[in-house]
């Protein structure tokens, strides 16, 4: 935080500021003996009747009273990655898309509504990138009345914590009874790397299709109807791995999609009794192989934010976080 003159912090930001990313220090226990003082990093998405909303990466918003505020101004955008690949939010939420692709989409301007019969949250949501072409209002309206006559629940994608996300859309949707239920990290890692793990890949089956036993391993759903076989097929270049192991159904399997640059790893399943013996890695390093056949060199994955274990292996991997993605649901009347 910079100080001004005489060494006294000084708030630098105002109410015209928002939608800019500030760094703000203020008082958590003002009036109290020995105040206590906290930072935040955020987009400002608000600043109403003397309180202040920053949107920090994750997604979290933090409330604060500008008569606590000791410190504030604008700050860059986050810094960009220093290893890996280079990427835009939009170019890399498009190949996400594509990963994974609904039984049915309708452009709302630039905004896309989905659905798949209720199977994912990614396959039943609208995708707002860009301009839909009508006050945002009326275009969450729109949405609305679009799920609702597939009987489906309301759902909006929307992402932070990069340079270009939505910030301000998702402190939109929260001020109109949009709720976040599910949020996830969107990683992203230089391919080469993992198809050169070391990982031994021999047991690891590749093709272009899934059977019975993929599925009882995949275990996202109730009865695979033709919902699921159609999402899971979609893509530029699919590709699933197992590894077997008793039944019929395979101790580990993965998914990935090549899509021009780009290697999109899903459906990363070990059975609990096979755990910790590498196999994970080993799915995907073979279909990191494959991906880096197809010209790829880029990888990106999702992983949910309170799944430790996957988090911890994909670090290792050489995975980093590029942005999050959140799905509001409308909870309004």
């Amino acid at each position: 935080m910079e100080f001004a003159g005489g060494g006294r912090l000084e708030v630098r930001i105002t109410a015209s500021d928002v939608g800019k990313r500030v760094s703000v220090r203020y008082v958590t226990d003002s009036g109290a003996p020995g105040e206590k003082f906290t930072d935040a990093v955020g987009v400002l998405t608000s600043w109403e009747d003397g309180v202040l909303l920053i949107t920090r990466r994750t997604g979290e918003t933090v409330r604060i009273a500008g008569s606590s505020l000791v410190a504030g101004k604008t700050v860059p955008a986050a810094p960009a990655r220093r290893r890996g690949p280079a990427a835009t939010f939009p170019e890399l939420a498009r190949a996400t898309a594509r990963a994974w692709q609904p039984l049915e989409s309708e452009p709302l301007g630039e905004w896309t509504l989905r659905a798949a019969g209720g199977f994912t949250r990614r396959a039943n949501s609208a995708l707002p990138l860009g301009d839909p072409g009508m006050p945002v209002a009326a275009a969450l309206d729109r949405v609305r009345e679009w799920y609702a006559a597939r009987e489906l629940p309301a759902y909006v994608q929307a992402a932070t914590g990069g340079a270009g996300t939505q910030e301000l859309l998702c402190a939109e949707l929260e001020r109109r009874d949009w709720r976040r239920e599910v949020s996830a990290e969107v990683r992203i890692a230089a391919l080469a790397p993992i198809g050169d793990t070391g990982a031994d890949v021999d047991a690891v089956r590749l093709g272009r299709s899934f059977d019975e036993g993929w599925l009882g391993r995949y275990q996202r759903f109730g009865e695979p109807g033709p919902q699921v076989l159609k999402v899971l097929g979609s893509g530029p270049s699919v590709w699933f791995a197992s590894v077997p192991g008793t039944g019929g159904i395979p101790a580990a399997i993965g998914r990935c999609v090549v899509d021009g640059r780009w290697a999109g790893f899903m459906a990363v399943e070990v059975d609990p009794a096979h755990r910790r013996r590498g196999l994970a890695t080993a799915v995907m390093t073979a279909l990191a192989r494959r991906a880096l056949d197809e010209g790829a060199s880029a990888a990106w994955l999702q992983v949910e934010a309170d799944n430790d274990g996957a988090r911890a292996l994909y670090d290792g991997m050489g995975f980093a976080v590029h942005h999050h993605y959140h799905h509001y649901r409308w909870t309004g009347a």
